[in-house]
């Protein structure tokens, strides 16, 4: 899973043509920086779709769009957000991988497809055979929440509720990966409480306000209006260390339940046949976008710490977070083709 890349090819007219023309400007030892193939130079040709498994107002959401406004300024076209959530993020891969169209990305969380290897008996696709890398936005800050109401201020006392009350406390995480842990913490805790699924994270969001849910594994972006209303607790936060803007609040770490300590990134991927040459030209341009402090603040802001990497170093993460997912397959008992 998340191989490398393939090699950059020239050809032979091309790379003699500019070599003429690095010579009668005396630049020759400079030509490497002008032969990017014609595919990188001249894309986009058309309007950039932008494919999402997540609804609006989701951290991963509000990155795309940020971005996106940015990127088409950049290339002079235009970008696109369409969310396709629901269905454990199957629909929104299956739209994606049926545009056949490098003018298509999907823009995700990592949290959405790294369990699906585990959770699926039979999958339409197959990571290797039909994504490549492409860059790495941010990684997500991910949060543990509570209903002020039921006045928990830590993960033990929680668990120590859910132990009080079995069958009566329902606990619920983003779509994907986040999920897949809340099932291992339930199992590693011997918790008699419900996981309740959703679609939809805003509306998670707002039944963990209203107490229809007790305790929600997301994105701070998610949570946060309803930290500010007050109905809404963060009892854990981030997953190495504390973050600044809830620097009293522990770590995920810290609240003694690594198993829910997970890593996961705002990515972009493309399809399978993208040249890597194509992929380095748009990491390189939302690198650029994303060195604008104005959007740093923005998504930072939304619990989302900015990290941007090319399609190299985005594998290299892909491969330590499906690490992760495979650890927690491994405390749920789960056999899968992917190994063990």
């Amino acid at each position: 899973m998340f191989t490398g890349n393939a090699p950059i090819r020239i050809s032979n007219n091309r790379f003699i043509g500019l070599a003429k023309q690095a010579c009668a400007a005396g630049i020759l030892s400079t030509l490497t920086a002008f032969v990017a193939p014609a595919g990188a130079q001249e894309w986009p040709q058309r309007t950039v779709r932008l494919i999402l498994p997540f609804g609006p107002a989701s951290a991963t959401d509000i990155a795309a769009r940020l971005i996106s406004d940015e990127l088409a300024t950049r290339w002079g076209k235009p970008v696109i957000v369409e969310n396709r959530p629901g269905g454990d993020n199957l629909i929104a891969i299956s739209a994606f991988l049926s545009v056949k169209d490098d003018h298509a990305l999907f823009f995700t969380s990592s949290a959405a497809f790294l369990a699906h290897p585990f959770v699926h008996k039979k999958l339409d696709y197959d990571f290797d055979r039909d994504f490549a890398p492409i860059a790495k936005v941010a990684d997500t800050i991910l949060v543990v929440a509570v209903p002020t109401e039921l006045k928990i201020e830590d993960v033990r006392q929680f668990v120590r509720l859910a132990r009080d009350k079995p069958e009566t406390i329902n606990l619920a995480g983003a779509t994907g990966l986040p999920e897949f842990a809340i099932d291992a913490f339930l199992k590693s805790e011997n918790l008699k409480s419900v996981r309740v699924p959703y679609k939809d994270l805003a509306a998670a969001a707002r039944d963990l306000a209203e107490g229809r849910i007790h305790f929600l594994l997301t994105s701070y972006a998610s949570v946060r209006p309803f930290v500010e209303a007050g109905k809404v607790r963060i009892i854990a936060a981030g997953s190495k260390s504390r973050i600044a803007s809830l620097k009293d609040v522990p770590s995920i770490p810290e609240s003694g339940y690594p198993i829910l300590a997970m890593e996961t990134s705002v990515t972009i991927l493309g399809r399978q046949d993208m040249p890597i040459e194509l992929r380095k030209k748009i990491a390189a341009d939302v690198a650029q976008v994303l060195s604008d402090p104005r959007v740093r603040e923005r998504i930072a802001s939304t619990g989302q710490d900015v990290s941007p990497a090319g399609p190299d170093e985005l594998a290299e993460v892909l491969r330590s977070q499906f690490s992760y997912a495979q650890s927690i397959a491994r405390t749920l008992g789960i056999a899968n083709k992917v190994g063990n």
